[in-house]
């Protein structure tokens, strides 16, 4: 029996997850009146988010190339390299679209303040959403699909960063177009949707390789 319709529906999922996904944002726009620093706010999370299953990706990676002395440098590394990353983008979303939601606390209050801020503008089932999109991914392309295979702790080192970097500045620029405009519903939905269709070319551009083996071995 051909394993053709298994092969199309794992093809699938993780796409169908990502879309599904990125409409969280569009019921926090529609529903509960989410500005621009709301979404980006998300979309910020979400790059937490990547980084942190990446690492577990560099863990698991036993491809050509992969060695465990490399990977006790190449994880602390990362999660140092890649922590100040994000807290430097975190930085630029709080410092520039904070807009009437008050003061940034310290460091060490800043967890409560935040959770308390999502909580406040019900950014957790968003957060969900992507987190269980990634996750499939994760799941069905890097264990079920054997990337993990042909993937090595060093290739996986500047992995996050081409899609994270591309995505957010093209983001941001739109956030700064989206507050200039008065941030209408209209402008937002179209954020969100730039940002779902540069996902889905990501998504697609870094998981062919896998697809065309897959295809090689059908």
């Amino acid at each position: 029996m051909s394993d053709a319709a298994p092969r199309r529906f794992t093809d699938r999922l993780p796409m169908a997850a990502l879309i599904a996904a990125n409409l969280a944002p569009v019921l926090g726009v529609l529903l509960f009146d989410w500005n621009v620093f709301l979404v980006l706010v998300l979309f910020w999370v979400e790059n937490v988010i990547i980084g942190m299953l990446n690492l577990l990706k560099m863990a698991l990676a036993s491809g050509p190339g992969s060695l465990w002395p490399m990977k006790f440098f190449l994880i602390p590394f990362f999660t140092v390299h890649y922590g100040g990353f994000a807290a430097g983008h975190g930085v630029f979303v709080f410092g520039f679209f904070m807009e009437g939601q008050g003061d940034v606390p310290g460091l060490e209050d800043f967890l409560p303040w935040f959770l308390e801020l999502m909580a406040e503008h019900q950014l957790f089932f968003a957060v969900g959403a992507l987190l269980i999109s990634h996750l499939v991914s994760f799941v069905v392309n890097y264990l079920l699909r054997g990337e993990y295979r042909q993937t090595s702790e060093s290739q996986l080192m500047m992995a996050p960063y081409g899609r994270v970097a591309v995505l957010h500045i093209t983001i941001i620029a739109g956030g700064f177009a989206v507050m200039a405009l008065g941030q209408p519903i209209w402008a937002l939905l179209i954020l969100i949707a730039l940002k779902i269709g540069i996902d889905l070319k990501a998504h697609s551009r870094s998981h062919r390789k896998i697809q065309e083996m897959d295809k090689v071995r059908a």
